[in-house]
């Protein structure tokens, strides 16, 4: 126990580090791309608003008067304090334009990774080292599944399930059936590519020697799969996690609008369409914040997934 805490340690360590320079990075990179658009930064920031004395006010909240430096320090320790600024569009604070907005997507996002893990475990599982039929058929469904666009999925499972079949409300997030056609929509293509990378980890798995071995001990082939061949090929999934997480976050822009949910999906495009420069930073910057969030936690799983890594 104590060897684990300490290999945990020492990944977690240059891991936050890292994290912490990406944060920075992304929020300097923000700083940097709003001082190099073609304009004013007031402008920038006000959009489409006009109204008396808006953007003296902005010059002032953001202290653009000062040396680009001073600017640079003071947005740091703003967004270090969870400050993002003001929504002039919305004429409130981007905090509470964005806030109730989170958790709805990550319900969605967590939802449909969920599924997508569930749905790639049981493809692989199922057809790893299987008769070529079978693989061929799972690879064929896999494909169109990562082919497929978003919007497009959720149009032919609204047209099937929705307008057809009425088993599921076309828009909304009112409880669990509002849920899955959108958790769905989301899975699909990751589920799709998720499949693949683990077939292809337990098909050179069910080769090595250990699995002869624990065929020996009389175990049955699905608890071996399950067991341990899964946890073998689970490491090249995992490595994925942080595209997938992109993947999941930019799939449910789309996926919110197409089944009319609220969501951070939602906000972005609004704020894109009318311009809301302080929303659209917030956003990006919250994105980093969040891939940050899942690489680390994916370099702890290593730990655990991995026991070479204790031994280590």
């Amino acid at each position: 126990m104590t060897s684990t805490r300490a290999m945990i340690t020492k990944r977690i360590a240059p891991r936050l580090l890292t994290g912490l320079l990406v944060a920075w990075g992304a929020v300097t990179a923000a700083f940097i791309g709003m001082h190099a658009l073609p304009g004013r930064v007031e402008d920038i920031l006000a959009g489409d608003m006009s109204w008396p004395g808006l953007r003296e006010a902005i010059a002032q909240e953001w202290g653009l008067d000062q040396s680009v430096w001073s600017q640079y320090v003071g947005f740091i320790w703003r967004i270090a304090q969870g400050d993002f600024g003001t929504s002039y569009v919305m004429r409130q604070p981007v905090a509470d334009v964005i806030g109730p907005q989170i958790w709805p997507t990550v319900h969605l996002a967590l939802s449909a990774g969920i599924l997508a893990v569930v749905l790639a475990v049981l493809a692989a599982t199922l057809t790893a080292g299987r008769g070529r039929i079978a693989r061929a058929a799972a690879s064929l469904i896999e494909l169109a599944c990562v082919s497929a666009p978003v919007f497009w999925i959720g149009l032919l499972l609204l047209l099937a399930f929705s307008f057809t079949l009425r088993w599921f409300p076309v828009s909304g997030a009112d409880g669990w059936r509002a849920l899955v056609l959108p958790a769905v929509t989301l899975a699909l293509p990751t589920a799709g590519l998720l499949a693949q990378v683990l077939r292809e980890a337990m098909e050179k798995a069910l080769v090595q020697p250990f699995v002869v071995t624990t065929r020996a001990r009389g175990i049955g082939e699905t608890l071996l799969r399950l067991r341990h061949v899964l946890r073998h090929a689970a490491l090249p999934a995992v490595t994925l996690g942080g595209w997938l997480v992109g993947g999941l976050l930019g799939g449910a822009v789309i996926t919110e609008k197409v089944f009319g949910r609220p969501g951070l999906g939602t906000v972005t495009l609004n704020a894109v369409l009318s311009q809301d420069a302080p929303v659209v930073l917030a956003v990006v910057m919250l994105a980093a914040l969040i891939h940050v969030l899942a690489s680390t936690a994916l370099d702890v799983a290593y730990v655990f997934i991995d026991p070479r890594l204790k031994v280590q």
